[in-house]
């Protein structure tokens, strides 16, 4: 399984599927990272929020892949804001993780209460700088947060993950940051919290297709450039999630898939929502 990337604006090469590991604990979790990355994925998004980090880590060096071949990611969690909290927070995720440094660290919640989020993103250029992650990136960032970093420091996040699918497109929030460089990745990239996998559009373009409706969801997110982190410890759905490369949309298809779109009111508010 061959799974096409994204070049960041650094060169660095963004798989457009990757695993997500959400709520997945133990061995579990494990066999799940193994037979992901021996399936041909080669991208792991964890956090230190999902207290899975070590299983994570273990299910890596279980594949048998090298570890140069495989884009790690985890996330800074809202109570390690700071400054000197998020390289410490850094170092302990890679211990855990067992390796020698990340390539993607992101800033799990912007947490505007605690006022941090410009001396958090300043710790993860530090870290860039040192080599010790590659891509410093955030997630669940609006446009005027991101705004606010750069303002500060004069440099853009790399990667933006926000919620994302056809039942929350985004738009306006994704146009602000392909005009910046900034890569969207999408959690939740099926909407299936918001029941659109049942909906009669969806379900048509499966049939057209002679896919599943999770595979025209995820494709409406790989054809427009967006990285998804679907989460499944199921091997066969693992599969399933990765198969999107073998047909696209036309105009008329992404026209319909437009009328899911419930705006951005529906989308969690960073504002407002926090997360330590």
């Amino acid at each position: 399984m061959d799974i096409p990337s994204v070049e960041l604006s650094s060169g660095f090469r963004l798989p457009l599927v990757g695993l997500g590991t959400y709520d997945m604990l133990g061995m579990p979790c494990v066999d799940a990272v193994s037979d992901a990355l021996r399936s041909g994925y080669r991208l792991l998004d964890t956090a230190s929020r999902y207290s899975n980090e070590l299983s994570v880590g273990m299910g890596l060096r279980e594949s048998g892949i090298a570890r140069d071949e495989v884009a790690v990611q985890t996330k800074l969690g809202g109570g390690d804001q700071g400054f000197d909290e998020p390289i410490n927070a850094a170092k302990e995720s890679a211990r855990r993780l067992g390796v020698a440094h990340i390539d993607i660290y992101l800033i799990h919640w912007p947490c505007p209460s605690l006022g941090r989020t410009v001396d958090s993103w300043k710790a993860l250029l530090t870290l860039a700088d040192e080599g010790f992650i590659t891509v410093p990136g955030v997630s669940n960032f609006k446009a005027h947060q991101l705004q606010m970093l750069y303002d500060e420091t004069g440099v853009w996040p790399q990667v933006n993950q926000i919620q994302c699918s056809p039942a929350l497109a985004r738009d306006e929030l994704r146009e602000f940051m392909s005009e910046r460089g900034i890569v969207a990745q999408a959690w939740h990239p099926t909407g299936r919290k918001e029941g659109m996998l049942g909906d009669a559009v969806i379900i048509r373009l499966a049939r057209k297709y002679g896919k599943s409706p999770t595979q025209i969801a995820l494709r409406w997110s790989v054809q427009q450039g967006i990285s998804v982190v679907p989460k499944s410890s199921h091997h066969g759905r693992q599969l399933e999630n990765a198969d999107l490369f073998d047909f696209s949309f036309d105009d008329a298809d992404l026209a319909e898939l437009a009328t899911l779109d419930r705006g951005e009111k529906a989308a969690r508010d960073s504002d407002v929502e926090e997360e330590f």
